[in-house]
């Protein structure tokens, strides 16, 4: 009889996004659909989560106003990923600053600090966060809106939002 080593047992708890053999069901999202927030002087519309991605990438378009800049910040869970679709962007992106026109894609790796501009004329992106979650952090740092407009000037984040941040894993660093 020839004695075959037993295969090790799996002691890692699963998780309901454990697998990326699992297929994701198909998904579509109409162009004005998704879950739309004012969230740090811009229009974020969630069109993918955790949920619909099994935990894999949250994808968010975004409407930046004229001369719009996000804090400087960096991410310790998320690679973030850019796609300009519409307006002028620069990105500073651990101290190298890049120029990025319509159809610019830029990867800014978690644990780097990074910021992004909008030019003279506002700008349309898409981020992208992998692994998915950050949608929780859009949710917990913003307001709903209630039309899918850039938000006035008055609807600012709330005191204590970087606490909030780090929470998520965020650092706010301006």
């Amino acid at each position: 009889m020839v004695m075959r080593p037993r295969p090790r047992a799996h002691h890692r708890k699963e998780t309901p996004y454990d697998s990326y053999r699992d297929t994701l069901p198909m998904n579509v999202i109409a162009p004005d659909a998704g879950r739309a927030w004012w969230w740090f002087g811009q229009l974020a519309t969630v069109k993918a989560g955790a949920d619909e991605t099994h935990g894999r990438y949250t994808l968010v378009e975004i409407l930046a106003p004229p001369h719009y800049a996000t804090p400087l910040h960096r991410h310790h869970r998320e690679d973030e990923a850019f796609w300009v679709l519409e307006g002028e962007t620069t990105f500073e992106v651990g101290g190298e600053t890049v120029e990025g026109p319509p159809g610019t894609y830029l990867v800014a790796p978690r644990g780097v600090q990074h910021r992004l501009h909008a030019g003279a004329s506002g700008a349309r992106l898409l981020f992208l966060f992998t692994p998915g979650g950050f949608e929780r952090l859009i949710e917990a740092t913003s307001v709903v809106a209630p039309e899918p407009t850039i938000p006035p000037p008055d609807v600012t984040p709330a005191d204590g939002v970087a606490a909030i941040t780090r929470r998520y894993g965020t650092e706010i660093l301006d």
